[in-house]
């Protein structure tokens, strides 16, 4: 598809103008995106060295990590280069790139977090058929298709932002080209966009939060029918760290995408952003690793490993 646009290249603003700031955006986010890609890269090294933790739900979690560095690693590094630029300037192709990887990670990881929901209701109220309803072949197949799908709809979206027309302003006050700020710049009929945004949301954002509430219902519902209280703490505290990642998640989503692009805040919508694009990926690991005795103990002989090997090679 040609695009009709005669603007070859945009100005993100970022997330301040005043030059005293710029130093402490740089190094704040600098340390946020290093903690990113080392706390996912290291969940990901624990859980594939650990034999105890290769299980459908660990098997998710490595999924939901490729994302969120996929997700964080698309926004960060531009932002990083354009807070200490003179021209905070982006090409019309790398705008467009960075919306298409935006939104595969996006809708990627909000049907992963819709079939974890379904994985800890498989092991907690179907337990003895668990074994087949998430074998492997079937996790395989799932992930693959969520992957797919996310390319699928990120590609729609593109193309029909290929199809617009940016004649007047070029200056997208954001700190990366997400598509509600690149829709209210467009002088084109955004009718068809905004008619797809909203049937993305509610097939992908709205399905997948109601298909989790769910699974939470009947995982709650099973949960009180336990007896001893030992059982039930057991029971939640193996849903509770997804739980708390869902609530944070799906909530910033919905307020960022489920709005027309004339209600759009510009202030608002960046820090909405932060959360969900900077924040989530540095959080994801911490919650799981944090709240699970199963990754602590993996950490821990991962580094014992380390700390061995390097005493090894050390003596000899």
């Amino acid at each position: 598809m040609n695009n009709k646009s005669t603007i070859q290249e945009f100005i993100l603003v970022g997330l301040s103008s005043s030059p005293e700031y710029q130093l402490t955006i740089f190094w704040g986010f600098s340390f946020l995106y290093l903690a990113a890609l080392v706390g996912n890269f290291l969940f990901i090294l624990t859980i594939g060295t650990c034999s105890k933790l290769h299980t459908p739900m660990y098997f998710l979690l490595v999924n939901l990590s490729i994302t969120n560095m996929i997700c964080i690693s698309v926004t960060a590094p531009k932002l990083l280069q354009t807070t200490l630029a003179h021209r905070k300037t982006i090409s019309f192709s790398g705008c467009v790139t960075q919306v298409y990887l935006f939104l595969w990670a996006l809708c990627t990881e909000i049907m992963l977090l819709s079939f974890m929901a379904f994985d800890r209701y498989s092991a907690i109220c179907r337990p003895l058929q668990y074994p087949v309803i998430m074998k492997k072949e079937v996790c395989v197949v799932m992930v693959t298709g969520v992957w797919v799908t996310g390319m699928v709809n990120s590609a729609v979206h593109t193309g029909l932002v290929l199809q617009l027309s940016f004649c007047d302003s070029n200056i997208i006050n954001h700190f990366f080209c997400d598509l509600p700020p690149l829709l209210a710049l467009s002088c084109s009929d955004i009718s068809i966009n905004e008619t797809m945004a909203y049937a993305a949301a509610a097939v992908f954002t709205m399905g997948s939060c109601v298909l989790t509430l769910i699974s939470y219902m009947f995982i709650l519902a099973a949960i009180f029918r336990i007896r001893s209280t030992e059982g039930k703490k057991k029971a939640f505290s193996t849903c509770s760290s997804h739980l708390l990642v869902v609530s944070f998640y799906f909530s910033t989503i919905i307020y960022t995408y489920i709005k027309p692009a004339s209600s759009y805040s510009l202030e608002e919508d960046k820090v909405v952003a932060i959360l969900y694009s900077v924040v989530t990926p540095v959080l994801n690991p911490l919650i799981y690793s944090l709240r699970n005795k199963d990754v602590k103990e993996a950490l821990r002989n991962l580094r014992y490993r380390f700390l061995l090997r390097l005493t090894i090679e050390k003596w000899l």
